[in-house]
Order: structure tokens, then C-alpha cells, then sequence
């Protein structure tokens, strides 16, 4: 093991967080790391918004199913793909910009490479953080706060400061169910070792919530019906072309 190895498999989400403020030189150390993470042919399709206005934080809460957690961490990020640059200078060369779905997740790709380098470099510093996926759950209303220009794809949030919790590590899935050597195993073997996870990760409930629960059970209900099924909506109506 090395020190970066160290400080990766110390990662947890932090959802409790103290008062304390993030100083600007600690955000902007931590994006710069964050753009040096690979970009697809330097296209850099990745923008982070610090949201500093506390009446912005506080209407974020009930758009994130009531994360209450956005308004009290240290800072928070909304992170976006971006592929408005590139719009601006097509428009500007006088040239169509003619973007399909490829496009659109390059922007995905860009920013989450962004948003993971920027979270390493926020935990070296000794901070907490947790991504808030629940930023999607009306992604018009939360357009509407940010005033969001098209070409523009908010994708998550981003919840850094000095935690005030020592939460438990929750356990992956083996490494044997994710490092496969040259071919998919059958649905047999993979559903095996889905099962011996399910053992760790219903102790690590119990012990986290009281609650037996396996992972797979949880799994089954989280895809059994389409959620946020208007997404596709939204980005296509901020720009994207999903064809």
C-alpha cells in the first residue's frame, strides 16, 4: 500500500458536517487537481458551480427530497457536464455545433473524472464530502434556481466540509464480482458471488441501522420501476441531442 491508496479506501460519505467554512484557496487547490483528471481530446466538458448564496442552499433542500445537509456543510457544488464552451465557439467560428449522444456523455464522463480527482484532493485536506444524487429529483426546479443556460447539464451535487461523524465503512461488492479476467462470467457465478456479499453487507446493516437487509434485496427494489423518468426531458430540453 501507498499513501493515495491509504487515503482512497478511507473514504466514506459524510453527512454530518460542523460549521466550520472551507477556505477559497482550499476550493481552488482542490479544483485545480480536479482538472487534472483525464479529458476526453482535451474537451474539458466539466463545470463546477460553488453555490455560496444561503438562499439558494436552503431552496436546494426540499428539491433534494429535504437533504438538509446542503445547507449545512462547509460548501457546496452542483457539477455539471458543459458543453456550452463549446456551443460559444462554434456559434462565434460560425459553424453548426450538430452534438448527439456522444457528445452528451462525453460531458458526463468529463465531469464525474473532474468531480472524483476534486474529491480526492478534498479528503487529503482531512475533509468529509457526499455526492447528492438527489439532485435530479426535479431538475427543472433546481434549473430554475441556478438560472442555467443551455448547454449546461447539472448531473449531482456535491456536499464537502470538516465532518462531525465517524460513520461505518460499507462494505463492496468482492473484488472477485468486479475484476473479471477477459470474459462476463455466467449469470450463475455472478449471482454466487452476489450472495456471499449479501452476508457482509446484512451484518454491516444490522450494525449500521438494525435493519436486515441484503443488497441484492435492495437492488431488486431500486430497479423494479423507472425512477426519474423525465430526465431524459430536461436534458434534451437544455440541449442535448440523446439520438
Amino acid at each position: 500500500m501507498n499513501t493515495t491508496i491509504d487515503l482512497l479506501l478511507k473514504h466514506r460519505s459524510i453527512r454530518k458536517y460542523t460549521e466550520d467554512p472551507i477556505p477559497d484557496e482550499h476550493i481552488r487547490q482542490a479544483v485545480i487537481a480536479g482538472q487534472a483528471a483525464s479529458t476526453s481530446s482535451a474537451v474539458q466538458a466539466a463545470t463546477i458551480l460553488h453555490i455560496t448564496r444561503d438562499e439558494d442552499r436552503r431552496a436546494l433542500v426540499p428539491l433534494t427530497g429535504g437533504q438538509e445537509k446542503i445547507a449545512d456543510c462547509g460548501a457546496f457544488f452542483v457539477v455539471c457536464g458543459d458543453s456550452r464552451r463549446h456551443r460559444l465557439i462554434c456559434e462565434r467560428d460560425g459553424m453548426p455545433y450538430d452534438a448527439r449522444l456522444e457528445a452528451f456523455l462525453l460531458t458526463v464522463v468529463d465531469a464525474t473524472l473532474f468531480a472524483q480527482n476534486l474529491v480526492i484532493a478534498f479528503e487529503s485536506m482531512g475533509y468529509g464530502i457526499c455526492y447528492v444524487g438527489g439532485l435530479r429529483n426535479q431538475l427543472d426546479e433546481v434549473d430554475a434556481v441556478l438560472e442555467l443556460p443551455e448547454g449546461v447539464y447539472p448531473l449531482y451535487g456535491l456536499c464537502v466540509g470538516v465532518p462531525a461523524e465517524d460513520p461505518m465503512d460499507r462494505p463492496r461488492l468482492p473484488i472477485d464480482a468486479v475484476l473479471l479476467r477477459d470474459r462476463y462470467p455466467s449469470d450463475a457465478d455472478m449471482l454466487e458471488k452476489i450472495d456471499a456479499y449479501d452476508h457482509n453487507y446484512r451484518d454491516y446493516m444490522k450494525k449500521r441501522s438494525g435493519k436486515d437487509r441484503g443488497w441484492s434485496g435492495s437492488m431488486a427494489r431500486k430497479f423494479v420501476e423507472p425512477r426519474r423518468a423525465y430526465l431524459a426531458g430536461y436534458y434534451a430540453a437544455k440541449g442535448a441531442d440523446l439520438t
